[in-house]
């Protein structure tokens, strides 16, 4: 008795669990159920290892449907043909883009949608036409392409570097050095040069401020004394020349006999003017007689 109500306590245990199980299976993919999914297809042009049937899509992070089918372009070996199947509810743009996308450190791929404005055209896909989603390199492909354009400057660094550090090239630059090294000797003696010229410029400009100073004081004094003089003689010629006008005016007027003034002038003028024609007359015909000529003696009385 005890056994058969043990078995019946397991078996309902069982029935209830069972259909619990069941019954969260169909709450859990209820709203999957509901869905409906459009096809959408992108192109890459890289590798999709780590990508799988049954990947999820995502857009902003946000699941929107599941990865479809995968296989090679048959027109162009180049390319993996990828079919996504997103929901209908979900709106596409056409300037959206797809990239693949690593989730964690387990390698998978999902693939990624990102980008879309709100005034973009909306890819509306049907039974007939398969709309074409455009894709984006990944990070992973942009950071091995970035790897390998560093390794392939790396290696042109390196070959360039060898070539930089020739025998040759390195007696020339030990050549350059030496040359470098004697144009710096002569630098610093030009330089010391152009010191001592330019204190003795400096000096010489000293003097010559000092010499121009003195120059100015002298004219300065010269000044001083050379105006006054002619301030004097301006004025004394002004004077003489009102003394002038009142003469001229003067005679104008007859206040003067000039007859009887200047005749006495006159004769002693002619007087002196006769004796020096008899006197160089004298002279030409006997210029001993005049030099050295005595007078006569005088007589005594009685003689």
């Amino acid at each position: 008795m005890y056994s058969r109500v043990n078995y019946t306590i397991v078996g309902l245990f069982v029935l209830l669990f069972g259909a619990g199980v069941v019954f969260f299976g169909f709450w859990l993919a209820k709203y999957g159920l509901k869905d409906t999914y459009a096809t959408y297809k992108i192109e890459m042009k890289e590798s999709v290892s780590g990508l799988s049937k049954d990947s999820s899509v995502k857009l902003r992070g946000l699941d929107i449907g599941h990865v479809s089918k995968i296989e090679i372009d048959p027109k162009n070996i180049e390319i993996t043909d990828i079919y996504l199947k997103i929901k209908k509810s979900v709106v596409i743009k056409e300037d959206m883009f797809a990239t693949t996308n690593m989730m964690g450190v387990t390698g998978l791929l999902s693939i990624e949608i990102a980008g879309g404005s709100n005034g973009a055209k909306t890819l509306k896909p049907t039974d007939s036409y398969i709309p074409l989603i455009s894709t984006k390199p990944s990070f992973v492909t942009n950071f091995r392409n970035d790897i390998t354009k560093t390794t392939q400057k790396l290696n042109n660094f390196l070959s360039q570097s060898e070539k930089l550090l020739s025998d040759k090239n390195i007696e020339t630059f030990n050549y350059i050095l030496i040359n470098i090294e004697n144009m710096t000797k002569k630098a610093m003696v030009l330089e010391d040069e152009f010191n001592t010229t330019l204190s003795s410029l400096r000096k010489n400009m000293s003097d010559t401020s000092s010499s121009i100073s003195r120059t100015q004081k002298d004219f300065s004094k010269i000044k001083d004394v050379t105006i006054p003089t002619i301030n004097k003689l301006m004025q004394t010629s002004k004077n003489f020349n009102r003394v002038t006008l009142k003469f001229e005016k003067s005679l104008d007027r007859g206040d003067y006999d000039m007859k009887r003034i200047l005749e006495p002038t006159l004769v002693n003028t002619q007087i002196l003017i006769e004796n020096l024609t008899s006197l160089s007359r004298e002279f030409a015909n006997n210029p001993n007689s005049l030099l050295f000529k005595s007078r006569k003696p005088r007589r005594g009385p009685g003689e």
